[in-house]
């Protein structure tokens, strides 16, 4: 009877061991779920709220990327237009300035062509002689009745330069002036060289009223007397 009584408390003893082991061993693993779920809400709680704030900071800087592209393009479309205007001037100013030019070419080109040109002239000291009925008066400045004015400081005497120059060619800055002076009522005569005597002429002038000096002929000189 002993014997039985001390198996029978050794297997309960067993047995209240596989059961504290059973029940350890659960409460152990309840407290690794425990900590799990905790550390992933906590740990997971935080990568779930930086998520967005990092979309948001990428959507920022696309969107100020964007209004940057944006301004570029509108500086670049800015300029662009800015440079078509700009080359459009330049093209219409150099419109205006070609057609002057040939506007005076075909003006000089057509008084060239009613140009007439005779061997000798008035006195032997004349090469040839140029007439050209396309020849124009200069202009004016002066108003009123004309009187001519042989003063070097006039306007009249300027005037008569200028048409000078219109007959021959010879700019006032390489001019030298050897006579001017009256031919008759409302007409002057003039006798001028470049500054070497390389070219030398005695110029007719007419006076046309509120029109200026006209050149009415010239002649071609071997010599200055």
């Amino acid at each position: 009877m002993k014997g039985n009584s001390r198996e029978s408390r050794f297997g309960k003893r067993e047995k209240r061991k596989k059961t504290n082991v059973i029940l350890n061993s659960l409460i152990a693993l309840v407290i690794i779920l425990i900590i799990f779920v905790s550390a992933k809400i906590f740990f997971g709680g935080n990568n779930d709220q930086a998520l967005p704030a990092d979309e948001q900071t990428a959507s920022e800087n696309n969107s100020k990327q964007n209004e940057k592209s944006e301004d570029n393009q509108n500086k670049e479309a800015e300029e662009d237009k800015d440079n078509v205007d700009k080359d459009s001037e330049e093209d219409e100013k150099e419109a205006e300035e070609n057609e002057a030019d040939e506007n005076e070419e075909e003006e000089e080109s057509d008084e060239a062509k009613e140009q007439v040109v005779t061997e000798g002239g008035s006195a032997p000291d004349v090469e040839k002689t140029i007439e050209n009925p396309a020849w124009k008066p200069v202009g004016t400045s002066q108003s009123g009745e004309h009187t001519v004015v042989y003063d070097q400081n006039s306007a009249d005497w300027q005037e008569m330069l200028n048409a000078i120059t219109y007959a021959t060619g010879v700019d006032q800055g390489n001019m030298t002036v050897w006579f001017l002076g009256n031919n008759g009522p409302n007409s002057s005569v003039g006798t001028i060289s470049t500054k070497d005597q390389s070219e030398k002429y005695r110029v007719y002038i007419d006076w046309v009223d509120g029109e200026g000096w006209k050149p009415s002929k010239v002649e071609v000189l071997n010599e200055i007397n």
